[in-house]
């Protein structure tokens, strides 16, 4: 939302110069520079090992949750009413602990992916800068973004990969 912000408040400024002077203006695919970079997609692939390993022993769980209440159903003909509520009442927190490992994982994963990205997303913005300072450009819009309506200015990914050395 706040490239989204800032986007449109480059395009207003844009506009309301009355384009006075020449304006250098480029654009920036930034998801094909960050999909070529290897560091993305070495986090990707961590992203994608810790999510089977964690998906893995949320089914592991799960099963032998699944078992506990087959066996407890079974029983529960041949159990009484005060055994057959504690079993229930156990079988709702081992349900509730699932449910937690599950947010927690999850909470995990997003917590890494978040790490991961920061140190990417700044070498992106920095080789950005550096370009866009090198060419003279005044404004470099993130072509990727659904907010740009129009495309025919310099497109300086070329530059940025060159920069980036991808």
């Amino acid at each position: 939302m706040n490239k989204l912000n800032v986007l449109l408040v480059a395009v207003v400024m844009v506009f309301a110069t009355g384009f006075a002077k020449a304006q250098k203006i480029a654009s920036v695919d930034v998801n094909a520079i960050f999909s070529a970079m290897p560091e993305a997609k070495a986090l990707d692939q961590q992203l994608q090992n810790l999510q089977t390993a964690k998906t893995a022993e949320l089914e592991k769980q799960g099963k032998s949750l699944q078992d506990l209440m087959k066996k407890y159903q079974e029983e529960a003909p041949k159990q009484t009413q005060a055994i057959n509520e504690q079993r229930s009442q156990e079988v709702q927190k081992l349900q509730d602990n699932l449910q937690q490992v599950y947010a927690a994982a999850q909470k995990d994963i997003a917590e890494k992916r978040e790490a991961g990205l920061a140190p990417l997303e700044k070498k992106i913005n920095d080789a950005i800068s550096k370009i866009a300072k090198a060419a003279g450009y005044e404004y470099v819009f993130d072509a990727s973004t659904p907010a740009l309506l129009y495309k025919a200015g310099i497109d300086a990914t070329p530059a940025v990969r060159k920069e980036l050395g991808l």
